[in-house]
């Protein structure tokens, strides 16, 4: 319909505004909305794009941003810090849901091949939409906040080993020499590691501190970075996301990575918003009345299979159902990385639209219904907790991971105080220098460890859990005092203590 690139891009614009207003309307993330846009705007619907070059190119760069970022976020130090728990869960949480996938989708009549896709689609979760709701509920720093955003870290790696394991092994008639075509493979590899690997440690960091006279040029070199790194992995013939993750992970140790990272989070969603409309326009609609009943099976399985899963690992581990439960809500979708992969298979030839279509219609399903599992999580507990004793049950033999399974034996408290940050930190000094036995309770769990080793006694819990007041030393406190900035959070603690 368009002639004119620049008028195609205004009108994508346009509609996509809007629809993000539906959406958020809805409380639905945004990225549904521009997928939505895309079918709208595509050879289904209005067909106003029908192969963009302008918007294939934006998505493009959409997705070597977000690969960037994700690698800026990989800091060594911080890795280490995830913890065994994120590991664990993440790893079997991967390996079980691919295996039954994997059964799930053969069932349906898939290749085998498709059917791997579809299975390792479904073992990941969406980074963009957990995060954005944790933060938005304030809750990204609490324990299951932490553990969530860890399997996230866990399965980034592992999304993108697995596109650099599929784009290096493609392309090559395996069957002719086998043995030649890894070991080129795995020369260009190594070289290419090298290659960055003498670059961060000599040249980068001179360079970025040269760079970081102006954040603007900082900016933009960082970006340069990333696409030159893009575009000679694409020209080894491994996929351009590779080189992405890479030119992130070489400046994640470095002291610029936040301010870089915070300055590209706003480009990198806009562009990101190409990706979602291009993979829109591909979809076609005739073909989606076939894969409706596969989608819904498949959707249930992730929407209650993952958090029954990660309520069942970390029940194993020695954590409560009420963060086991929390955790795996959190997780019960599949991630925009999914999609990410499946247009991979389609460019490497493994899989055809078809198969685009029913990992993006169990996306849009997924995603949709556990943006409420994830804003109501709290009151699906509430309903819920009576039935997941079994998991406390299952573990009872083991030490827990936070609080006590019973009351705490502690000598007699006057005052507890529910939140240790600014606030809540300078009243439980001065009420302890004043003689005052005091409790302090916090969400946060490095908080906790905190004020634990300056001598006060304090415990891990958080303000919602209805459980919670009854392992608190409440018969002799003569004052409880909440310094949670929520409103809701705090009536709600209001009503569970009386």
């Amino acid at each position: 319909m368009f002639h004119n690139g620049f008028y195609e891009i205004a009108a994508i614009l346009f509609v996509a505004v809007a629809s993000g207003a539906i959406a958020l309307r809805f409380r639905q993330p945004l990225l549904i909305a521009f997928i939505a846009v895309g079918v709208l705007v595509g050879p289904s619907g209005l067909g106003w794009v029908v192969s963009s070059e302008p918007v294939t190119l934006l998505s493009e760069l959409g997705i070597t941003l977000l690969l960037f970022v994700v690698g800026l976020k990989l800091d060594p130090h911080e890795i280490r810090s995830v913890g065994a728990v994120a590991i664990a869960v993440g790893v079997s949480q991967m390996v079980l849901t691919g295996v039954i996938g994997y059964g799930i989708s053969l069932g349906f009549g898939l290749p085998w091949l498709a059917a791997f896709y579809v299975a390792i689609g479904l073992t990941f979760s969406s980074t963009i939409i957990i995060v954005k709701l944790l933060s938005d509920k304030k809750e990204i720093d609490s324990l299951h906040g932490r553990i969530a955003v860890g399997v996230l870290i866990i399965q980034d790696i592992t999304v993108v080993l697995v596109m650099i394991g599929l784009s290096a092994l493609n392309g090559s008639d395996m069957s002719d020499n086998l043995w030649m075509t890894l070991i080129t493979v795995v020369l260009k590899g190594v070289g290419f590691l090298a290659l960055i690997a003498a670059v961060a440690r000599y040249l980068l960091p001179a360079a970025l501190h040269e760079f970081a006279r102006s954040q603007e040029l900082l900016v933009l070199s960082a970006i340069a970075w990333a696409i030159a790194l893009a575009s000679g992995a694409d020209l080894l013939g491994f996929s351009k996301e590779m080189g992405a993750f890479l030119a992130g992970v070489a400046i994640a140790s470095t002291s610029y990575r936040v301010p870089i990272s915070t300055r590209l989070t706003t480009l990198r969603d806009f562009l990101l918003l190409f990706f979602f409309i291009n993979l829109g326009v591909h979809i076609d609609v005739h073909t989606l009345g076939s894969q409706v009943l596969p989608a819904v099976v498949l959707s249930v399985f992730v929407l209650v299979g993952k958090p029954v899963m990660v309520l069942g690992l970390m029940g194993r581990m020695g954590y409560r159902k009420y963060t086991s439960a929390l955790t795996g809500l959190s997780l019960s979708q599949i991630s925009e990385f999914s999609l990410i992969l499946a247009t991979l298979g389609v460019s490497l030839g493994h899989i055809d639209e078809e198969v685009v279509g029913l990992i993006t219609l169990i996306g849009l399903i997924t995603m949709a219904v556990s943006t409420y599992l994830i804003l109501d999580s709290h009151w699906l507990y509430a309903k819920l907790a009576p039935g997941l004793s079994f998991c406390e049950r299952a573990i009872a033999s083991l030490n827990h991971k936070e609080m006590p399974a019973h009351p705490l034996d502690v000598p007699p408290v006057e005052v507890i105080v529910f939140g240790l940050g600014r606030y809540g930190g300078r009243l439980i000094q001065n009420l302890q220098r004043s003689g005052v036995e005091v409790f302090g309770v916090d969400f946060d769990p490095e908080s906790v460890v905190q004020w634990r080793h300056k001598g006060f006694r304090t415990l891990y819990g958080d303000a919602d859990d209805p459980e919670l007041p009854g392992l608190l030393p409440l018969e002799d406190a003569k004052w409880i005092v909440s310094t949670l900035p929520n409103c809701a959070l705090g009536l709600t603690l209001l009503h569970t203590l009386k």
